[in-house]
């Protein structure tokens, strides 16, 4: 008789933007009239220059094995662009590249876990947080916060959440899905608490560079104290248009980042070196696509919040960044809508793909039931059309 698969692993829940993702390309690959807001990237291309020096890459033969951290230009990369962005003081040896940020942060709470410890985890939050807690041994404390706080928890908040087993919390700002931003007091506040009750930081920055009409504050530039205690995870997905080169990096404190290293050698070896020259030329090469896509998704915010203001039984605050629009539909739940009762995000998601052949994030799994999540990183028209089918698609 076969042994029984791993408890951890079985209980990891699928991914549901993928999920509704996967369910969109299907029904295009059919030949459907489908419109998706549902994956998390840029809908730009990458820029030439970083195409342009991946092939170089390739053409140079650059594909061995590079040391697990990363090659050491690009750690010197990341630490000359945090001081020039933030005045924030790294070194290579605290610097760990990996293959995306999504990996970066997995690696991050498995350096900082042990089994029993909880980690605080702000919500509403990005669906993978909440399972890579749980792969990671530990268990993820839910701190909801709602539209009366802008979707940001505050410290009170945290320190009431804290216990004697509390290891780390998971700051995501810009957040995903919600695209709030914490502000400098707001992030001091937090940091305070932190440091009195010993917790490290993991920092989600991946969408720092996508900041509408406001400063950015990275966390760790509150204070050094608390930068110690902070890991800082980014990467080149969002801000540089390349989510499949899967690169992403953490910044650590020199005990954090060797243990990270050991970890990443064992677990899955350096990133891609191609992939690890074109980020070179990202962080070290023109910087004009970022200004571009961030005027262009600019534009786009403002469209989409002005057109789900108008529209009956649904709304949403202004993201401060990100891309992402967080739809309230509470006032939905419970009717009718094409014929079929509504109950929840996940039957909203359904049938308004089902009915319209729109592909939208609900948000149950995000720690925010009653929420569904567009990413506006799509093109104006599909926009537009996506807009005009949920007019109809209420209308019934």
């Amino acid at each position: 008789m076969k042994k029984p698969l791993s408890r951890v692993a079985s209980a990891v829940q699928a991914s549901t933007t993928i999920r509704i993702d996967a369910m969109y390309k299907t029904m295009k690959a059919e030949g459907q009239d489908v419109v998706g807001f549902g994956a998390g990237e840029p809908d730009f291309n990458t820029p030439e220059n970083i195409k342009t020096a991946g092939i170089q890459a390739i053409v140079d033969n650059m594909s061995k094995y590079t040391p697990a951290a990363g090659i050491d230009a690009l750690r010197k990369a990341v630490c000359a662009q945090l001081d020039r962005d933030y005045s924030l003081t790294y070194t290579p040896a605290q610097v760990v590249i990996s293959s995306g940020a999504k990996q970066s942060l997995f690696f991050a709470l498995m350096t900082l876990c042990d089994p029993g410890d909880e980690v605080i985890l702000p919500a509403p939050y990005w669906v993978s947080y909440e399972e890579m807690i749980r792969m990671a041994g530990a268990t993820p404390v839910i701190v909801s916060a709602d539209e009366s706080s802008m979707f940001r928890m505050t410290a009170q908040q945290l320190d009431d959440a804290c216990t004697s087993k509390t290891k780390a919390l998971i700051l995501n700002s810009p957040s995903n899905p919600t695209g709030m931003l914490y502000n400098r007091e707001e992030l001091e506040a937090i940091a305070a608490v932190c440091l009195r009750r010993g917790l490290y930081v993991i920092s989600d920055e991946i969408y720092d560079k996508l900041v509408f009409g406001q400063p950015y504050v990275s966390f760790p530039t509150i204070g050094q104290d608390i930068k110690a205690q902070t890991i800082l995870i980014n990467g080149v997905s969002k801000s540089y248009a390349m989510t499949g080169w899967r690169i992403g990096w953490a910044c650590a404190d020199a005990e954090i980042a060797k243990v990270m290293s050991a970890y990443q050698s064992h677990a899955s070896s350096a990133p891609s070196t191609v992939s690890q020259l074109a980020a070179l030329e990202a962080l070290d090469g023109p910087q004009e696509s970022i200004l571009e896509m961030q005027a262009a998704f600019e534009k786009r915010r403002d469209f989409f919040v002005k057109r789900v203001a108008a529209i009956d039984g649904v709304s949403c605050l202004k993201p401060d960044g990100a891309f992402y629009i967080f739809m309230n539909i509470k006032k939905l739940l419970g009717r009718e809508i094409a014929g079929r009762r509504v109950d929840s995000a996940d039957d909203f998601a359904s049938l308004f793909l089902e009915k319209q052949g729109v592909a939208v994030v609900p948000c149950d799994s995000f720690g925010a039931p009653g929420y569904i999540r567009w990413s506006y990183a799509t093109s104006m028209e599909n926009i537009e059309k996506g807009l005009d089918r949920l007019e109809a698609f209420l209308g019934q």
